[in-house]
């Protein structure tokens, strides 16, 4: 009876351990599903910016501090290999991005072009759905955390690390642009 009750108890361990071990691979991957989803987004700006930065540029030419700082962050997220990296050059568009749309603001002619208004209209719509996608990614590396911290998943998590959640890592990020008419 003791051998029987011995092995029942080892069977339910062993049984416990494999469900927390799914768990753990499950929050991995779902972390692993939220970055793509932010990449998705990323890379979808990346490809709408070209058309952007030359529509303005027929109008105000001589903003070539602009454009080159836009060019040259949008090269900075196609080149990041890590999320970290991808964070960063992400946060480093986002305000080459507010100054392109600061010097836009000077062309009011620019600004009736429809041409420059769908691929703005296109690019707001790509902003909010990278919004949404690092609410959902942060939401998920939260839970994952969480599960590899807490005991006793602690014990099985097999040393695993603590993913980084999507956070604005410039200050200059945080301010609402100053835009005049």
């Amino acid at each position: 009876m003791i051998i029987i009750a011995a092995v029942v108890v080892i069977v339910l361990l062993v049984f416990w351990a494999i469900s927390i071990h799914n768990n753990i691979i499950r929050a991995s991957n779902k972390c692993d599903n939220a970055w793509a989803a932010i990449d998705t987004q990323l890379q979808r700006r990346n490809d709408l910016i070209p058309n952007l930065v030359n529509t303005v540029k027929g109008y105000a030419a001589h903003e070539s501090k602009t454009f080159e700082a836009v060019t040259s962050a949008r090269a900075a997220v196609a080149n990041a290999r890590t999320p970290e990296e991808k964070m960063q050059a992400s946060g480093t568009l986002s305000n080459a991005l507010t100054n392109l749309f600061a010097v836009v603001e000077n062309y009011p002619e620019l600004k009736a072009n429809e041409n420059f208004l769908e691929l703005q209209s296109e690019l707001a719509d790509t902003e909010n759905r990278l919004s949404y996608a690092r609410l959902s990614y942060n939401d998920v590396v939260m839970n994952y955390n969480n599960i590899i911290a807490v005991f006793p998943n602690n014990l099985l998590a097999g040393g695993r690390s603590p993913r980084t959640s999507f956070q604005v890592t410039d200050e200059s990020t945080r301010q609402a642009p100053n835009v005049q008419f």
